[in-house]
């Protein structure tokens, strides 16, 4: 009987030695003669378990973790016999971590082969784009429209409404585009969606393509994300084998096409009209809107783009309808949003769950609380432009307008924890430097604004006029805030001003003490 063991192939997973226990339990099974199977997935998103390996059993695949080549022998005897190890989790899907998700976007992640459309389509994959297949264009926008979905990359801007005004539009050809430049810390869900469960993008951007009149499409990866960009390739390829990309698409009338490009490592890149520029071949630089890329994007025609995740779970809906969707979260932040758990805590890896779960369930109950066992003393959501949110906001439920309400914003989902150790004024500092080192240049207040930010952050740390600089820095915010061309340089204030505003202590003396002391 052969044995079908599971291990991931994910980068996270691979950086902590996935590639060496897999050769492990190769060698392992010859030695002893036993027939294994070994499937690469992705990662189930528990990354402090990784590697992670799992066997299928008649009640389940059974979880063990973390595994190291040292822990294989052992491992596999008690695969082959009774089961029991140190390292035995149990059924993977009773885990209480993964049990209380709701995953819709990942629901495949982990548990499939992301090299094989047949693996792809026995748990579902593609009956979203056969549903499609049989709409018409206005029948598929009113389920995403519907649905209430929005972008996931952080602008949080409805899907149907962009994707309405591009099959609206007028012009020869049209395009689909999907931003993988994901840039943020403490964000990896694209990447593990991209590796894990690829064939979900590309069935979601083809779905895309039907809907607006595009051909064409590209997914535009960072640089450093050299296993998505292979495990994206080697699912193109699959998917044109079969049948589901390229000309008369599941035997219809339609044909729709991808190419991957992969980016040079620009931060900025991932506002949409720097990617386009980027794409086009020229160095990544912010265009002034309008016109909106929903008219003249990609080389000038109206263009669909969208976060990995947007397009991710645009499957679900169509297979499922938009109710079923719409379904979970609250207020206008309908579905689920792949939450990233990671800085200084515990449980780190990636949650999904519909809208609503507080601030501080996350941190305290799912992620643990801190790696390091001190307190939690600030939390930054939406990565390096994101506002950080003392213990006092942590009430704050996930959901886009619960988070602008308190001058912060969800993002891409990345939720970075820092102990009561950090030094606010520093991470001021490292925002504008951020800026600073990652802006494009094009417009004043982003250029400017931001290196003056780190000097004068500097002279607070210094102790120089405190009270005078201070007032410097809320000045260069509300210039970058109100005059900056795209969210590079609007952003950043955020976490400058809610450090200020949260961990005023941080720097120096209060103004009444200096006044006093003069």
């Amino acid at each position: 009987m052969t044995m079908r063991i599971f291990i991931p192939r994910d980068a996270g997973a691979v950086a902590v030695g996935a590639d060496d226990v897999a050769l492990a339990f190769a060698q392992a099974a010859a030695a002893r003669g036993i027939t294994v199977e070994i499937v690469r997935t992705g990662s189930r998103g528990l990354y402090w378990l990784e590697p992670m390996v799992e066997l299928a059993t008649a009640q389940g695949r059974v979880a063990f973790g973390p595994v190291t080549p040292a822990d294989v022998p052992t491992l596999l005897d008690a695969m082959a016999g009774n089961g029991q190890h140190p390292q035995r989790l149990g059924v993977t899907e009773e885990i209480p971590w993964l049990k209380r998700q709701t995953r819709l976007t990942f629901a495949r992640c982990g548990v499939v082969d992301p090299r094989s459309v047949d693996d792809y389509r026995a748990h579902g994959g593609y009956k979203g784009l056969e549903r499609a297949l049989r709409l018409t264009s206005d029948q598929i926008l009113a389920d995403v429209t519907t649905s209430g979905l929005r972008g996931r990359g952080g602008a949080g801007f409805p899907t149907g409404i962009k994707w309405k005004t591009v099959a609206q539009a007028s012009a020869d050809r049209k395009y689909i585009v999907c931003n993988a430049d994901e840039g943020d810390s403490g964000t990896f869900a694209d990447r593990m969606i991209m590796e894990g469960d690829p064939f979900v993008v590309i069935e979601g951007m083809t779905i895309a393509g039907i809907t607006v009149g595009a051909t064409k499409g590209y997914i535009y990866i960072r640089s450093e994300y050299p296993h998505a960009v292979e495990a994206m390739n080697a699912a193109i390829a699959a998917a044109k084998r079969a049948g589901f990309l390229g000309d008369r698409i599941g035997g219809s009338a339609h044909s729709f096409d991808l190419e991957v490009r992969v980016g040079a490592g620009a931060y900025v890149c991932g506002e949409e009209t720097s990617l386009l520029e980027s794409l086009e071949g020229r160095r990544g630089i912010v265009r002034a809107k309008p016109p909106l890329p929903a008219h003249k994007g990609l080389f000038g025609r109206p263009s669909v783009i969208n976060n990995v995740l947007s397009f991710a779970a645009i499957p679900f809906i169509l297979d499922n309808g938009a109710k079923a969707y719409a379904d979970f979260g609250m207020g206008r932040s309908r579905g689920t949003m792949p939450i990233q758990l990671a800085g200084n805590i515990k449980h780190g890896g990636l949650f999904e769950t519909a809208f609503g779960v507080t601030l501080g369930e996350l941190v305290d109950d799912i992620g643990g609380g801190t790696f390091t066992g001190r307190e939690v003393r600030a939390v930054q959501v939406g990565g390096p432009l994101g506002a950080y949110f003392p213990r006092a906001l942590f009430d704050t439920p996930f959901d886009y307008e619960a988070f602008t309400a308190r001058d912060g914003l969800i993002g891409h989902g990345g939720v970075v924890v820092f102990d009561d150790s950090v030094d606010m004024a520093k991470q001021a500092r490292f925002a504008m430097e951020f800026c600073a080192i990652e802006s494009c240049g094009k417009c004043t207040p982003c250029r400017i604004g931001s290196t003056r930010g780190v000097e004068t952050i500097n002279k607070i740390i210094n102790g120089e006029r405190v009270a005078e600089n201070l007032a410097v820095v809320e000045d260069l915010c509300n210039t970058m805030k109100f005059g900056s061309l795209c969210a590079l340089g609007g952003f950043t204030p955020y976490p400058v001003m809610s450090a200020l505003k949260h961990f005023r202590e941080d720097f120096g003396p209060a103004p009444a003490t200096l006044q006093a002391a003069e």
